[in-house]
């Protein structure tokens, strides 16, 4: 569905996008995917993390998320300190320019409203309540599409991720938990839809059609050292999670099995290198993955996943492959539940090997039927995506008659894309 003919409608998108991410980067696919489909004539720009990233990949003007660099470094120095204050005055400007010169402003999936990894309120939290309260002050339509929440232990974060949310036009989750988790913090859901994960309306390559003899795993890894929460034993996380996850590829190279280590965001190379280390062996290799797509292609190529990242499990589930979940919050067991294979988990905090490989065999051993339902829920969550991008165009495209932002903006060419700020 399109809008009528009329002005251009002016679309922002706004994210930790082009950061190395490559979960939030396929979200972000999926939006401009829909964008170029159904709003041709929309103009559309970015505030994000990795601009640079963006502009070469998306071919779209985009601008930093934060005017300090430096910002999610920890400052111990002076300089920095004061760099990272003044930062989070100019951002607060910076923003409602931004925000002010669009009509729609959508927020690609992401996590933007949890904390199951380690996560400052004065970071991502803070840009996104600027970003709601300069819609709400500007009249600007601010779309929260497909995103995840949980339950948020920082005060602080709270605080931001409630009026954020309150503050914005539109919202959608990528699974119920998400929907109760923001009820649960005061946020009016009533009317919010869930959906499945954007990325999920990514092409998919075929999957391989399985070889008859025991063949390539791939291991998605992450480095992970727990929650928002785990903070004061974050190491001892790491350690048992690296440990497991190592034992359980030396395994696999034990049994004959050739064996993918893949990635979801830059920061896992460390992890990685050091399972190199220690399973010494030509049966491990490692991908060098740049998008959802490049790593959807390793893993059509494999007889089964096992996979960390939530976007990792998303991929391996999307090309139909039996996937077992190392599994670090409740968005992951929502999304196994969703597409059939609940019973394939295991808690990337106990990662214990034996356990794992007992139940990888037990995976392997119903591979043909799981094949069979993820072909079937990924009919089901296809049409579901298809209800969400009309939702979505219905609830935060302007219709008839100009908006707020069109009755004072000049005329433009739709080949001209809004200015970016400095």
């Amino acid at each position: 569905m399109r809008p009528p003919a009329g002005p251009s409608v002016r679309v922002g998108l706004f994210g930790l996008l082009g950061s190395g991410n490559l979960g939030n980067d396929g979200s972000l696919e999926a939006v401009l995917g829909y964008l170029r489909r159904d709003h041709r004539d929309a103009v559309v720009d970015a505030m994000c993390g990795g601009p640079e990233v963006v502009r070469l990949r998306h071919r779209i003007p985009a601008t930093r998320l934060h005017w300090y660099r430096g910002e999610y470094r920890t400052a111990s120095r002076a300089g920095a300190v004061a760099g990272k204050g003044l930062g989070k005055l100019v951002d607060a400007l910076r923003t409602a320019a931004w925000v002010r010169r669009h009509d729609v402003v959508i927020v690609p999936g992401m996590g933007v409203l949890e904390a199951t990894l380690p996560l400052r309120p004065w970071g991502f939290p803070y840009a996104l309540f600027l970003l709601c309260a300069s819609g709400r002050l500007f009249g600007t339509r601010v779309a929260l599409v497909g995103v995840g929440a949980g339950p948020v232990g920082n005060r602080a974060t709270r605080t931001l991720v409630r009026w954020s949310a309150r503050l914005a036009a539109y919202r959608s989750y990528r699974d119920t938990q998400s929907r109760d988790a923001l009820r649960e913090m005061g946020v009016d859901t009533a009317g919010d839809p869930v959906h499945p994960d954007l990325a999920f309306a990514l092409p998919a390559p075929p999957a391989g059609p399985p070889s008859g003899t025991p063949g390539p795993v791939c291991v998605g890894v992450m480095d992970f050292h727990g929650g928002d929460d785990d903070r004061d034993r974050a190491e001892e996380i790491h350690r048992r999670y690296l440990d497991g996850t190592t034992r359980f590829v030396r395994a696999l190279v034990e049994d004959g099995r050739p064996v993918r280590l893949l990635t979801g965001d830059a920061v896992d190379a460390t992890v990685v290198a050091s399972i190199l280390d220690a399973v010494d062996s030509p049966l491990v290799t490692a991908a060098e993955t740049a998008s959802l797509d490049e790593l959807m292609r390793e893993m059509a190529a494999a007889d089964a996943v096992v996979a960390t990242r939530y976007h990792n499990l998303v991929c391996a589930l999307r090309v139909g492959v039996p996937t077992l979940a190392l599994s670090y919050a409740a968005k992951s067991d929502a999304l196994m539940e969703l597409m059939g294979l609940g019973a394939y988990r295991h808690p990337a905090r106990e990662a214990d090997a034996d356990r794992l490989l007992e139940r990888f065999r037990e995976l392997e051993k119903h591979a043909a039927e799981l094949r069979q339902t993820l072909a079937e829920r990924n009919l089901t969550v296809g049409r579901l995506l298809d209800e969400q991008f009309t939702a979505l165009t219905a609830a935060v495209f302007p219709g008839t008659g100009p908006t707020r932002a069109h009755a004072h903006a000049q005329p433009h060419a739709h080949a001209h894309a809004p200015r970016e700020t400095p």
